[in-house]
């Protein structure tokens, strides 16, 4: 069964980009062939500081490989070292009505927070659908904003199968029933185009800071607080077990702490999630060299299938050579 995912390289990862996609990635390698890319070319929408998007992708391929990505295990390479992927994306361009990616939420959601429009932005869903079926891929996990691109696929596949047989096969996707949106700093979910995220590697200063930003109730101290809306408890407890959670819980109930001390707790329990894959981080910063070796690769792999599968598209549709 071959998993594909993909994660834009438009910003430091961060705690919504874990508990999203890459904790299920590294549970998906050990019984799948799981093919993960960089997405820089997805990217370009929101990123266009050129040497701060070369560094994202390297940063991003040495945060897959400090959490645990194997590249034993699993495919990882860089989306633009794939060149058939903005072929395909042309091609199924012409197979797409407008009424499709005019309904699209991901588009409306990104205008309704402020996002320029542009045709990058528009036309999203079929560089992702061009992503997707260029490797055959069969499971996509998404969280659950993003079921609706993989649906987008699913229409643009049929819609070319059904002129020129079946050459594309159509993904689901998969959802992680028990993992919710990973709610941001100011409780909408969180993510690199909102700036409101928790990054996985950062300082001890910067996470405090980033931490300190969380939007909370005003309660006195004495007083109990709710934890069930309270942004701080809903980004703990993805960390936390059933009986550590109730733990938290009895604190809120109590009384007698602040908000403060709360973000003073996740700090904590982040430092000590991530303390190994600090350490990993470190060595792979000093070895690039390997990592840039596990790219290449990767991509040489997603060649050989990209490959012969824009040559089955190309003869599909009439291009001459």
């Amino acid at each position: 069964m071959r998993v594909l995912t993909g994660i834009q390289s438009s910003g430091t990862l961060h705690i919504g980009n874990y508990f999203g996609a890459i904790k299920q990635m590294i549970e998906y390698q050990d019984n799948s062939d799981l093919f993960i890319f960089i997405a820089d070319y997805h990217a370009l929408t929101s990123l266009k500081d050129p040497a701060l998007l070369k560094q994202n992708t390297i940063d991003a391929a040495i945060t897959y490989l400090s959490l645990g990505i194997d590249p034993q295990k699993s495919t990882m390479w860089v989306q633009s070292d794939v060149k058939e992927v903005l072929e395909l994306y042309w091609i199924l361009s012409a197979y797409t009505p407008m009424g499709l990616l005019e309904r699209a939420h991901s588009y409306k959601d990104k205008l309704a927070k402020g996002i320029s429009a542009n045709h990058a932005l528009f036309s999203y869903p079929v560089l992702m659908a061009a992503d997707i079926l260029l490797y055959d891929s069969q499971i996509v996990p998404v969280g659950k904003d993003q079921i609706q691109h993989v649906e987008i696929t699913r229409d643009i596949a049929m819609k070319f199968n059904l002129q020129h047989g079946e050459l594309f096969i159509l993904p689901e996707f998969k959802t992680e029933e028990n993992i919710q949106s990973v709610p941001g700093t100011d409780g909408a979910k969180m993510s690199k185009s909102y700036g409101n995220t928790i990054d996985i590697f950062t300082t001890e200063k910067e996470l405090k800071k980033q931490i300190g930003k969380i939007v909370t109730e005003s309660v006195s101290l004495e007083e109990p607080k709710e934890y069930e809306s309270c942004n701080v408890y809903n980004i703990c407890k993805l960390f936390l077990n059933e009986d550590e959670q109730k733990k938290l819980q009895e604190r809120y109930k109590r009384g007698g702490e602040g908000h403060g001390h709360f973000k003073l707790y996740l700090g904590e329990i982040i430092r000590e999630h991530f303390k190994e894959a600090r350490e990993k981080r470190e060595y792979y910063i000093n070895h690039q060299d390997e990592v840039m070796e596990i790219l290449d690769e990767g991509a040489n792999k997603a060649r050989k299938i990209a490959a012969e599968k824009i040559k089955q598209i190309r003869d599909a549709v009439g291009i001459y050579r």
